[in-house]
């Protein structure tokens, strides 16, 4: 890639990587694990750029377990350490680089096939701790670091992604798309015991505080199960959502697509589910990545897209010959990949899209990084589940819950004792994501952290 005008070149002065724990408020069960805990890391990090500025940038991410290596002779454990890791990989090659533009700083803008979702990790959090520090050493907003290309992309497979870049434009709101993980309680008929904190525990509390009309709905491989607990969602959502739109999220639990097409036909054949099926706006990624992307999609008349087998540069244009639709985006995977993608998508034509997906993304600068980059990507909803399954902001210092209430008041509310997510009607307010730097005007206590481990 040849690099473009007006591209900025800067060197890694630091990086720290630090962490800190995470405890939901309720069990999130997807795939093969049921969430309560899990570390999220922080990267610190400090460039120089090539006329002698400097500044500062940060990132942050839940070093989720079961996502990016599902092997089940691995424990959550194993895989904490195998995304730590990944980051001390990427730090030792971003501080051995010299002066270079962003992209090229980027190992995860050029992946090779044989990379993968626990490699990408590293890269994908240093990219965007690199791109703040570029932003506020400029004086400019994520958005316009993008559509000025002072990250340095050139021509990619073809197409001109400089002058793609320039054609982006944020949106100032965008609607929420609720999880409903597999062992969520859909009413107060069917819930065990209650957490009892003020917030919403059942589907149908959650509609009635926040008004969602969005809604990504998880199945868990076996389609006569699912079809049961979809028809109780459905008589929830049916009788409170008017109206409502929903994605299947089948979380690579089917083995291939005959399975997936019998719970597609199971599903058109139930009268309890015909409203339900008639919202479905696409299905992400059911069969296993194993096999996912061995088999042409078959049997399904809605779209399909990839999400854990989007683990390389390579990947949306191989699922594109077999069938698949679309694409997610999530910022672990890769803030320049999804740039990337989302230009493939108005190179191939309408009938591709991408969709904003989540990784229990918590409040701060992980749920702000990735909000601004599915609004500069143009998608309308975007999942969100992290405010859920977590109490918001309330195990963080009380100076930073005043610091990100403060600066972006738009986006956060103080309720129940704590500064959490703010959903009305159904829509997230993101204007003042829009500052220098990567989306956010505030910073975490970092001495409320702990290095993280080796």
């Amino acid at each position: 890639m040849e690099r473009a005008v007006g591209a900025v070149k800067l060197k890694l002065a630091s990086i720290e990587l630090l962490e800190r724990d995470v405890k939901l408020r309720m069990p999130f069960r997807f795939g093969v694990v049921t969430l309560t805990e899990s570390p999220q890391a922080f990267v610190r990090c400090r460039i120089r750029t090539e006329d002698g500025r400097e500044a500062e940038g940060a990132a942050a991410e839940l070093l989720a377990p079961k996502w990016f290596d599902k092997n089940p002779a691995l424990s959550n454990e194993d895989n904490y350490a195998q995304l730590r890791a990944s980051l001390r990989t990427a730090r030792d090659k971003y501080l051995s680089q010299g002066m270079a533009t962003a992209w090229q700083q980027s190992s995860s803008a050029q992946l090779p096939p044989t990379r993968g979702l626990v490699e990408n990790y590293g890269p994908a959090l240093l990219d965007r701790a690199v791109l703040d520090a570029l932003c506020r050493a400029i004086g400019v907003s994520f958005y316009e670091a993008v559509q000025r290309n002072l990250v340095g992309a050139g021509t990619f497979e073809g197409m001109d992604l400089p002058a793609f870049f320039s054609t982006l434009k944020p949106q100032g709101a965008i609607a929420a798309r609720h999880t409903v993980g597999l062992v969520d309680p859909i009413s107060a008929a069917d819930q065990k015991e209650r957490v009892n904190d003020g917030l919403p525990e059942t589907l149908e509390e959650v509609v009635a505080r926040y008004g969602q009309r969005w809604f990504k709905l998880k199945v868990g491989g076996d389609a006569q199960a699912d079809v049961e607990r979809l028809s109780a969602i459905a008589s929830v959502l049916d009788r409170i959502a008017h109206p409502y739109h929903a994605s299947l999220d089948g979380n690579e639990q089917y083995d291939d697509f005959e399975g997936v097409a019998a719970l597609w036909a199971k599903m058109k054949a139930e009268p309890r589910l015909k409203r339900l099926v008639d919202s479905i706006i696409f299905f992400e990624q059911p069969v296993k990545r194993q096999k996912a992307l061995k088999e042409k999609v078959a049997g399904i008349d809605k779209p399909v897209i990839i999400d854990e087998s989007d683990d390389s540069l390579d990947a949306f244009p191989r699922a594109k010959a077999l069938g698949y639709k679309g694409v997610s985006s999530k910022t672990c995977k890769g803030l320049y990949k999804s740039l990337i993608n989302r230009a493939r998508c108005t190179a191939w034509g309408p009938a591709y899209f991408m969709s904003g997906e989540d990784l229990t993304i918590q409040p701060g600068l992980a749920l702000q990084q990735d909000l601004a980059l599915v609004s500069l990507l143009g998608i309308t909803h975007v999942e969100r589940n992290g405010h859920h399954y977590v109490n918001g902001m309330a195990d963080l210092p009380q100076g930073e819950q005043d610091a990100f209430l403060a600066a972006h008041s738009d986006l956060y509310e103080r309720s129940h004792g704590a500064v959490r997510l703010k959903i009305t009607h159904g829509e997230l307010t993101i204007g003042s994501l829009e500052c220098k730097g990567y989306a956010s005007a505030a910073m975490p206590d970092w001495k409320s952290m702990k290095e993280m481990q080796s």
